[in-house]
């Protein structure tokens, strides 16, 4: 089955609505939603149900605050719903730390290094989920070593123990404005691994198209929370 991931942007305790990538100009996402009339996370969870949550810390991805300002909620939040977790890793020690908090956490390569993502791999086998940043159709990675074209990444990927491998369009977050099914297809043929796709995805005929080329799942939230994409099929 498809799988429709809730997304949760989450700073300073809050849920905010992810929109292109700015995240200093990221709103309460209870003020723009059609399904929920909070943005206090437990409750929000409460009111929308849904079966699988990706977090991402927005304190910790900015720089903003104490870096663990949001890991009390998460580890609620956790206790409630099957998890998916980034917060900014980039060291084995942060990885440890944030695998206690979910059921699967993720390594980007806006914030690890290709090294870290293969020691981590390897001391928390099948936990990991690696997700592929791009902003401006370039990969985002400050790894002199990382490949810069995702092809590549996928290619090394398949020889780690991992979850999944999410392709994150940040030009594309909050946009509705649509998907690369080329370049996902593509992507998808040379993946030992399950793609799931985070950003731009617009509407129900945006998953029958993922699902047609081979995407496992989408990371939504501007889609459910507009009513783009009906709410049952994020708590099936």
């Amino acid at each position: 089955m498809f799988r429709i991931v809730f997304v949760l942007d989450l700073y300073n305790i809050n849920v905010v609505h992810a929109q292109g990538g700015d995240r200093k100009n990221y709103r309460p996402v209870h003020l723009t939603s059609h399904i929920c009339t909070t943005s206090e996370p437990i409750k929000l969870i409460e009111e929308i149900n849904p079966k699988e949550v990706y977090i991402a810390d927005l304190n910790i991805l900015q720089g903003a605050g104490h870096h663990n300002t949001n890991f009390p909620v998460i580890r609620q939040i956790s206790s409630r719903v099957t998890t998916m977790l980034d917060p900014g890793i980039s060291s084995v020690e942060e990885a440890i730390e944030a695998s206690s908090l979910a059921d699967g956490i993720i390594l980007g390569t806006e914030t690890s290094s290709f090294q870290t993502i293969k020691e981590v791999a390897a001391l928390l086998p099948g936990k990991v989920n690696v997700s592929i940043d791009k902003k401006h159709g370039k990969v985002l990675t400050s790894d002199p070593h990382m490949p810069q074209e995702p092809t590549d990444i996928v290619h090394e990927l398949n020889a780690l123990d991992i979850r999944n491998i999410i392709v994150l369009d940040m030009d594309r977050v909050g946009t509705s404005s649509g998907v690369d099914s080329q370049f996902l297809s593509n992507i998808v043929s040379i993946s030992h691994h399950d793609v799931l796709l985070g950003g731009g995805v617009k509407d129900i005929h945006d998953i029958d198209k993922l699902e047609s080329i081979g995407i496992k799942g989408a990371l939504v939230a501007t889609a459910l929370h507009n009513g783009s994409i009906p709410l049952y099929m994020a708590q099936q």
